[in-house]
């Protein structure tokens, strides 16, 4: 049998200088990041076993590192570099979607926020 179960994250901000505009990059704004990370669930069902799994808290801390320590023009990079950071990091993880929310993007209009979503999977 193939069990997979889902871990997500939701709502994870972070403060960061992504962004085409040069203003973007020298003031920053905050960045609002969901991860569903679809994991095989070897033995951490069957047997309660946290090393068949994803510590949330050990992905949290690789997501902060990449938001707020690498660089992005485009969210839909930053949220393809999370999907694979992750991937590479956990490798139960069989597949990941990353939804980034822009809440300050500079857009001649009223939003709420821009968003994308990027859905990763390792080959």
């Amino acid at each position: 049998m193939n069990t997979t179960f889902r871990i997500g994250l939701k709502n994870c901000s972070f403060f960061a200088r992504h962004g085409v505009l040069e203003a973007e990059q020298q003031l920053g704004q905050r960045f609002f990041v969901d991860v569903d990370m679809h994991v095989c669930a070897g033995t951490a069902l069957s047997h309660d076993d946290l090393d068949s799994t994803v510590d949330y808290g050990v992905a949290f801390q690789a997501i902060e590192k990449i938001v707020t320590q690498e660089r992005y023009q485009l969210i839909e990079a930053l949220a393809y570099r999370i999907g694979s950071g992750l991937c590479e990091t956990f490798p139960p993880i069989k597949r990941v979607s990353v939804t980034i929310r822009k809440p300050a993007a500079p857009v001649p209009g009223v939003l709420d926020h821009a968003e994308v979503c990027v859905e990763y999977i390792p080959e």
